[in-house]
């Protein structure tokens, strides 16, 4: 059974102070192993551009906002706007993405299955779209 790109919703604990969200192992569909975040891009940039073969990510704008636009395992492009902190982004193995309008000092924050191994990327679309690792 093939997963599909999802937004998950996290706990958020609301109070007069603030509010507080956490990520428990419970919560995404696999066990995190690397944690990396984007910040300062500027003004029109993209980030990303890229599948994994078989890593899983899970994205959430810590702060600020910017896109993230897919294309999935059956070719369908798809857009999620991230703009809460309190939910993100699941992404399966074989997801393209890219990350685009991105607000000023956004901060996205990243969540992997698997430490990084450049073998597991595949950077070139076409090849994506036919289905070449």
């Amino acid at each position: 059974m093939s997963q599909t790109s999802k937004i998950i919703d996290l706990p958020k604990i609301k109070d007069d102070r603030g509010n507080l969200t956490y990520i428990e192992s419970f919560h995404l569909p696999f066990t995190i192993k690397r944690v990396f975040w984007t910040y300062d891009v500027p003004g029109g940039e993209t980030r990303g551009g890229h599948a994994y073969k078989s890593q899983e990510e899970f994205i959430i704008a810590l702060s600020g906002s910017f896109d993230v636009v897919i294309t999935d395992v059956n070719k369908e492009l798809h857009r999620f706007s991230l703009k809460r902190s309190y939910y993100g982004l699941y992404l399966p193995p074989l997801t393209w993405r890219h990350m685009e309008n991105f607000s000023t000092n956004s901060l996205g924050l990243h969540l992997s299955s698997s430490l990084y191994t450049e073998s597991d990327y595949i950077r070139d679309f076409e090849k994506f779209k036919i289905g070449k690792k």
